[in-house]
């Protein structure tokens, strides 16, 4: 009787496990819907009870079933990033531009080792741009431009040179300081081929 109990709850331990591994893509994603005001119904498709997000409207993901993708520009968003996003470990691209994003920049995004393109312009993003977001060396567009952001681009982000790296093009001079605005024309110019 007792090895029976001992194998079932082997079992249910293991289903457990299973579970939590398969869901950290929905964690992520019902976190950010979780800290967003979508006044369209953008994220209306995004059921937390799904084990696969890839049937979620504006979710892209790849053979494998995971997400690579992540299309949410100008949707009137309101809200903040939240730290899970780093936690999508397949993700490539991150497009949440022309929206109405507060707060920071979640120096987690930093950990997106196959991201190409970070998309977050036309926002009210605040504060620095985190250093972590130097670790990206896939990484060929990142747009930040026309957001609240303070201080300058951190050397780790101005080092990354992989093919015609953008950094904040389409730069709004009233909307960014001057520091911004100088490193960002340098860092365009000397990444491009």
């Amino acid at each position: 009787m007792a090895s029976q109990l001992l194998v079932h709850f082997l079992f249910v331990f293991a289903v457990a496990i299973a579970t939590v591994k398969c869901n950290v893509e929905v964690d992520a994603l019902s976190a950010l819907k979780s800290a967003l005001v979508d006044p369209q119904g953008a994220l209306q498709s995004w059921d937390p009870n799904l084990v696969d997000p890839c049937t979620w409207f504006h979710v892209t993901c790849n053979d494998d079933n995971k997400v690579t993708r992540l299309d949410l520009g100008a949707y009137g968003l309101q809200g903040s990033l939240v730290p899970q996003l780093g936690s999508l470990a397949n993700l490539q691209y991150l497009e949440i531009y022309r929206n109405q994003i507060s707060g920071s920049i979640p120096a987690e995004l930093g950990n997106l080792a196959n991201l190409l393109s970070l998309d977050l312009y036309e926002n009210q993003l605040s504060g620095p741009i985190p250093d972590s977001l130097g670790n990206l060396k896939a990484l060929v567009f990142m747009r930040l431009n026309d957001n609240k952001l303070t201080g300058t681009v951190p050397a780790s982000v101005k080092a990354l040179t992989n093919g015609n790296l953008r950094i904040l093009t389409s730069v709004s001079l009233h909307r960014l300081n001057k520091g911004y605005v100088e490193t960002s024309i340098k860092q365009e110019a000397g990444s491009q081929k």
